[in-house]
Parts: C-alpha cells; structure tokens; sequence
C-alpha cells in the first residue's frame, strides 16, 4: 500500500521546464547508465524477495499516473522505488536527501 500522497523530497526534484511525462518514451533511445543501473536494482530486490517485480509495476502504474504523472516516464522506476522505500521506512527523508546531496555534488565535481 502506497501513501495517498507524494514525497516532497522526491517532488522537489522535478525542475520547472523539465520534460514531461504524459507521453510514451521514445523506444529508440539508449537507456542512460543510471536506467540499467536501476533496472538491476529492482530485480534484486525481487529476486531476494523484498519487492515483487509484479508489485513493483503496479506500483509504478499507480504512482506514475497519479502523484508523479508530472515526472518523465523513463524515471518513474526510479521515484516509485524511492518513494516505496520511503513508505516501508527503509530509508527517511533526511537520509534521502543527503543521499542525493552527495551524488549532485560528485556530478557537478566531474
């Protein structure tokens, strides 16, 4: 079961002028190395049992069409996934966003 509403930490990411959802992605585009990256991520997470691949779709149907209808299509796993694990109390906000901070900082260092 999903919260009712979004994540302000994961909403917060979502830059005015950005690309929008809403249409289907583009099927002749190379996934960016952090898509695989997550792709492998959820299957491991199903694999050991924590979240079922099928639950993870629906999850992604739900939240992708409601409360993150806004962000692109291709990042959806990913926002579904964090705000999941934010519902199940495996990650807080505050270590979510300092998760973040570092990785901006390192990509803003390269």
């Amino acid at each position: 079961m999903t919260t009712a509403q979004g994540y302000e930490i994961i909403l917060g990411t979502l830059k005015e002028g950005s690309e929008r959802g809403g249409a289907l992605p583009d099927t002749d585009r190379k996934p960016d190395p952090w898509e695989s990256a997550m792709q492998a991520t959820v299957e491991c997470l199903s694999w050991r049992g924590a979240w079922d691949n099928l639950e993870r779709r629906h999850t992604e149907d739900e939240l992708g069409e409601t409360i993150y209808s806004e962000f692109p299509v291709h990042s959806r796993s990913a926002i579904t996934t964090a705000h999941t694990l934010l519902d199940r109390g495996i990650v807080t906000q505050d270590e979510l966003k300092a998760k973040m901070d570092r990785i901006r900082a390192r990509l803003e260092r390269a």
